[in-house]
């Protein structure tokens, strides 16, 4: 069998198209009629790549004005560009739907296809310029000088280790950085702001290339969920029913608007009521139940919170039973794990407060399960990706690759030179070639399955389990690193730190999303990834001269993304993380509990994969117990029990056929929460961030 997790429908029977071990050619649909497939060319035609295009530069002010000069806040401000799902993204193209629908612009006749398009190029390009891509990949690394000043003894301990091309250390421009009021150096900037474009450019390049590799594995052979997908797919419908090339409109199924206006309703009275104390509150947000006892195994329990998000509760539901059940099972298991060793004599604490490597170490269980998993999705997909390499190297059928998002031979050199150029780019600074190849496969490791969460449940989730540098000082200790390779760690947190959706994860998630997208509505694959690239290219330039700009501008610590959130103190901190390194005798030796917590979340991962496999009724899913394993499981425990519950009940009492005039329901929540984020994002604008 070629795939880990055979699909089931959602009464229990194996998924009847899955494809196992079968070629691609053998489980598509058959080709539609010539003039299906000639309308499948047009649809990433000239003007939808150029409205994107467009609509990037336009993007590129408003996403700095909103998120880092005004931002700071939860109001879909901080996922405004990024995020599961973004609100840029889903709004402007239902905007542009709308404006296509105006009597006055109803002859450009823009097609399902063609808006199907910009939505992709739009999702794939956006994030690059977002707070948390080229604000804090940029911000830290001058930061190191700025923050010096008060730390002299950072000279002597780490800072000549900083390669000289991270960042100016020009005292007047470091000062302008983040004070502000005087024009960008920008001879100082040209070499710091070309390696790092080029390493950002690296890394898209690396996971578009090996999305574009196995996305036929995920997509076809094993059927996976994609539910953020179903967001434009379910949003934009043809005039005429199953004809794609005719001009695309809003969906009007009334189940799809109920779910908006419920969820907008709810989620814009509950954010006016925190803007104006008199308006009722409305319960969606955090609610203790049962109060945190901070004495006692109880304490392992923590706080029993009620959370209403729609937007989760609507991800729960769309998502299969079983992951949505083994989210919440995993959850409490680990919950039950925490009191038990409290019990034994543990330090009471926070389930989700537990980061160290004594027992039940959640978080280095859930990084175990991380890197077992990327392994054990690219083992059961090793079938596929020998047959494209074999037609890559000229072996295999010739025109094998046709329908692909790239072809093979281009897939896979791009993903060798990017990993070349990002390896070359550390041995640069000073690190050895095998560190180098270690830190890029664990970050590629990392944002393969980061996708594959994404294309499985709609969920980034909040943060990852365990960050690379500290699954790096397990096994090794600080002493095993040069100085130079712990400030390469520190200095990369940018790109390897997966986090609420809103940092350079998103690249994989966002590209294979969009590759779903072009199977779903057959588009024409292969000009949508090299229009993907072009946004790409695009938001990198524009975004670079928009934030270097502004913050030359404004300076850093005068805008709100410095003060408020996470990115603040994350991205003028690392320097004390590197000294940490370099004194704290508790990372110097091998963690040998920390190593048990990693092997036992990686066997764990393994066995479940193994059942749900061997067995199609087995009800625990792999990807549950990760994300039990995470920072924010507290919050989804929830929202999943009641999506779960609700569909498990419109199933047993309705029948499929039910569920299916439910999910626009469901797609429904999820838009009205992002128009939402979207309302109070204009108006942050126009009131210039006072509200």
């Amino acid at each position: 069998m070629n795939t880990a997790y055979p699909p089931v429908t959602d009464s229990g029977q194996p998924a009847a198209a899955w494809a196992g071990g079968k070629s691609p050619e053998a489980t598509r649909a058959p080709d539609p009629p010539c003039a299906e497939a000639a309308g499948r060319a047009r649809g990433v035609t000239g003007r939808a790549i150029g409205i994107a295009l467009v609509m990037l530069a336009v993007a590129a002010p408003l996403n700095f004005y909103i998120e880092v000069v005004w931002g700071g806040d939860w109001e879909g401000i901080w996922f405004f560009a990024t995020g599961m799902p973004a609100v840029v993204p889903v709004v402007g193209v239902m905007l542009l739907t709308l404006a296509a629908s105006l009597p006055v612009l109803r002859r450009v006749g823009l097609s399902r296809r063609e808006l199907l398009a910009v939505y992709a190029i739009f999702l794939v390009g956006v994030p690059v310029m977002s707070h948390a891509v080229l604000c804090w990949m940029l911000v830290k690394n001058v930061a190191y000088y700025y923050t010096a000043r008060a730390q002299p003894y950072w000279e002597t301990a780490f800072l000549s280790h900083v390669p000289v091309w991270y960042a100016p250390s020009d005292q007047r421009a470091v000062e302008g950085f983040f004070e502000g009021h005087m024009a960008v150096p920008w001879s100082l900037w040209r070499t710091p702001l070309l390696a790092w474009g080029g390493f950002l450019t690296a890394l898209f390049a690396a996971n578009v290339s090996l999305m574009a590799l196995v996305q036929r594995q995920w997509i076809t052979n094993e059927r996976l969920t994609f539910p953020l997908a179903q967001i434009p797919l379910e949003m934009i419908r043809a005039i005429r029913p199953g004809q794609n090339d005719s001009p695309g409109r809003l969906t009007n199924s009334w189940p799809f608007w109920l779910g908006v206006v419920i969820a907008f309703g709810i989620n814009f009275l509950s954010t006016l009521s925190q803007k104006i104390p008199s308006i009722p509150k409305v319960p969606i947000s955090l609610y203790d139940i049962i109060p945190w006892q901070p004495v006692g195994p109880m304490a392992g329990v923590g706080g029993i919170t009620l959370l209403f998000w729609p937007w989760m509760i609507a991800i729960a539901y769309l998502i299969p039973k079983e992951l949505s059940f083994s989210v919440w099972f995993f959850t409490v298991l680990r919950h039950a794990m925490t009191v038990i060793a409290i019990a034994a004599g543990a330090t009471p604490l926070r389930p989700e407060d537990w980061w160290s490597t004594s027992f039940p170490a959640p978080y280095y269980q859930g990084g175990g399960a991380v890197l077992a998993l990327a392994v054990w999705v690219l083992w059961v997909a090793r079938k596929h990706l020998t047959r494209a390499f074999r037609i890559a190297v000229g072996m295999g059928p010739r025109g094998g690759d046709a329908e692909e998002p790239l072809p093979y031979r281009v897939a896979f050199a791009g993903f060798v030179l990017s990993v070349a150029f990002m390896v070359t780019f550390f041995w640069f600074a000073d690190c050895r070639v095998v560190f180098g190849l270690v830190l890029v496969g664990m970050t590629l490791g990392y944002f393969t399955i980061w996708a594959r969460l994404r294309a499985e449940t709609g969920l980034g989730f909040l943060a990852f389990p365990i960050q690379i540098q500290d699954v790096a000082m397990v096994p090794f200790g600080s002493t095993a690193f040069r100085v130079s390779e712990l400030v390469t760690l520190v200095t990369m947190r940018w790109a390897y730190t997966p986090g609420f959706g809103v940092s350079s994860e998103v690249f994989p998630g966002s590209a294979l999303e969009a590759f779903k997208i072009a199977d779903a509505a057959r588009l024409n694959a292969r000009r949508l990834a090299w229009a993907m690239i072009a946004g790409f290219a695009l938001s990198l330039v524009v975004g670079m001269y928009m934030f270097m700009s502004g913050t030359y501008h404004y300076g850093w610590f005068g805008m709100a993304s410095s003060r408020g959130g996470w990115l603040g103190p994350q991205s003028i901190n690392d320097g004390g993380r590197v000294v940490s390194f370099l004194t704290d005798p508790s990372v110097a030796k091998t963690d040998t509990n920390g190593l048990i917590a990693l092997g036992a979340g990686a066997l764990v991962v393994v066995l479940l994969a193994v059942m749900r496999l061997r067995f199609w009724w087995w009800p625990l899913h792999p990807v549950g117990y990760i994300a039990s394993n995470t920072w924010g499981s507290h919050w989804w425990f929830v929202p999943f029990v009641i999506g779960w519950a609700g569909k498990t009940l419109v199933i047993r009492y309705g029948g499929l056929r039910l569920y299916r005039a439910t999910v626009p329901l469901a797609v429904g929540l999820i838009v009205g929460d992002l128009v939402n984020g979207a309302m109070w994002a204009t108006i942050k604008m126009v009131t210039h961030g006072r509200v």
